[in-house]
């Protein structure tokens, strides 16, 4: 059984999406970011860098999104959630995760995780008063030059929907309005509606 670390509104939605649409055998271990207890020494023994989400597997501790969701798509292949089979595609589909993970999730962080870039307080805040803008520039990447419709990537559903979907949730919060990104907030709702995700999202609430 695949053991998955997680905390609520994390980007470690996206993973138990993923396993959940998979029809994975896996159980979930909830870190309490509240105490801390990603900081913990039983924790930084599992993730030293001290985040989620992390994949315990019979072969070791797997971390950081892109590389999960891509193990998840390779261990189940018959959920088809990567397209394996066609290289250009495989080829844009981790392109698109990458920029959610190197550009859209690091402006998000900028917004609440100033200090992993600067010591000045007053940066802090210079970095998340630009976050409305650089996410919003973000999505509008997403809506205008990779979003194919109706799924990411197109006709088939693969691993980039969780991803996109998990961090599209998080655009109210840092000041973007999604009506501004039709085809991303539209994608979002079609994601919620599916009952691999309600099932998630209950479980997590």
């Amino acid at each position: 059984m695949l053991t998955l670390y997680s905390a609520p509104a994390t980007c470690a939605l996206a993973s138990h999406i993923a396993l959940e649409q998979a029809g994975a055998d896996y159980r979930v271990e909830r870190v309490d970011f509240k105490s801390s207890q990603q900081r913990s020494p039983e924790y930084l023994k599992l993730n030293p860098r001290g985040r989620v989400p992390a994949l315990v597997t019979e072969h070791g501790v797997l971390t950081e999104t892109p590389a999960i969701l891509l193990y998840i798509a390779q261990r189940f292949p018959e959920a088809r959630l990567a397209p394996f089979d066609d290289p250009w595609a495989l080829g844009q589909l981790n392109a698109f995760c990458s920029y959610l993970c190197s550009t859209v999730h690091v402006a998000h962080a900028h917004g609440r995780r100033g200090a992993r870039w600067a010591d000045d307080p007053a940066a802090w805040e210079a970095m998340k008063a630009k976050v409305p803008q650089t996410v919003g520039d973000g999505f509008a990447m997403i809506e205008t030059e990779f979003f194919k419709g109706p799924w990411v990537m197109g006709e088939r559903y693969t691993l980039a929907d969780p991803y996109l979907y998990t961090l599209a949730t998080w655009m109210e919060g840092d000041g973007v309005d999604p009506a501004r990104f039709p085809k991303v907030a539209e994608h979002r709702s079609r994601m919620a509606a599916l009952p691999a995700v309600q099932k998630v999202l209950a479980a997590e609430a």
